[in-house]
């Protein structure tokens, strides 16, 4: 069955107040589409995972979306500070943990395995583990004495943008991956969102770049632009003016509030947004290109035996 369906659907169905939420994607593949719907959709106090709150927790702390946020990199890139999310933390309006990079990825990996913790000894130098409960000490059953280890985490729902997908779920990637696949495989829900929307059989010519099986998939999303402002590998740039206008626009209350009524409350989908940046939009468009070569998976007849085993 297709699990093609709306933003406003995938969202209604599986982020609820209160539950704990990933949107995945390191540096591009940043779904502000789907947290921009999140916030018209008023849910309010979730826990919000992610390696880089980047300006897409910004916006949703913001909105009054969170109660506590869990990171492992907190900034603005390339231009500074979170000034809301500092805000809220100074004020104690957001409680927060923080973790490295690595241990947050093998938070999530545990939670994804299913296993009681995962093992974090570069965290063994540092004192995060003073201040983050999700850090303890075990024996090395191997005799390498005492290892620093880290809670798994499984988020209620995972959101991941990705540049095709199609309905069944089967997503690809190209460019970084971040923890788009750990963070999918530990929730207990997946929101696919996609550029393009193909037919299996495009999925089935270029297997490598299956980053999510559909089965581990909850809801499939034709969700072009989705990114903006980040970017999406291949198919546009990231904006860096709006991410040092975001400098501005986050220190005033004013602008901010002006900002959310007429670039998330004030449009009623994906392709209104677009439209309304206009010329910016065409600008982020020219990304140039720059083909990887194809490849030879084998002749039709290998293929066509391989698919019908169903081990494609």
């Amino acid at each position: 069955m297709s699990k093609l369906c709306t933003l406003g659907e995938a969202v209604e169905r599986h982020v609820v107040s209160g539950g704990s939420l990933c949107i995945a994607g390191f540096t591009h593949l940043i779904d502000f589409a789907a947290a921009h719907e999140i916030i018209r959709q008023r849910i309010e106090g979730l826990t919000l995972i992610r390696l880089t709150p980047d300006l897409v927790y910004d916006q949703m702390v913001a909105a009054g979306c969170a109660a506590r946020l869990v990171f492992s990199y907190i900034g603005n890139p390339g231009v500074g500070p979170l000034h809301v999310v500092k805000r809220h933390i100074e004020q104690g309006r957001l409680s927060f943990s923080e973790y490295t990079h690595g241990s947050l990825i093998g938070a999530l990996r545990a939670g994804a395995s299913g296993a009681p913790f995962a093992a974090a000894t570069a965290v063994s130098g540092t004192d995060l583990a003073r201040h983050n409960p999700a850090y303890a000490t075990v024996s090395d059953p191997f005799g390498g004495g005492q290892v620093t280890v880290v809670a798994p985490l499984r988020p209620d729902v995972a959101i991941v943008h990705v540049q095709r997908a199609d309905r069944d779920g089967n997503a690809q990637v190209w460019g970084a991956a971040g923890e788009i696949a750990e963070a999918a495989f530990a929730a207990r829900a997946v929101i696919v969102t996609a550029e393009e929307i193909v037919e299996e059989a495009v999925i089935r010519a270029d297997p490598n770049r299956t980053l999510l099986p559909g089965w581990a998939v909850d809801a499939v999303v034709h969700s072009p632009w989705a990114c903006h402002p980040s970017y999406a590998q291949g198919f546009y740039a990231r904006d860096n003016t709006f991410y040092r206008e975001w400098a501005a626009i986050s220190r005033d209350e004013r602008a901010l509030a002006g900002y959310l009524d007429e670039w998330v409350y004030g449009v009623d989908s994906r392709e209104q947004y677009v439209s309304r940046l206009g010329p910016r939009a065409d600008a982020l468009r020219r990304i140039g290109e720059a083909f990887s070569p194809p490849v030879n998976y084998g002749d039709n007849a290998t293929i066509a035996a391989v698919q019908d085993s169903g081990a494609a």
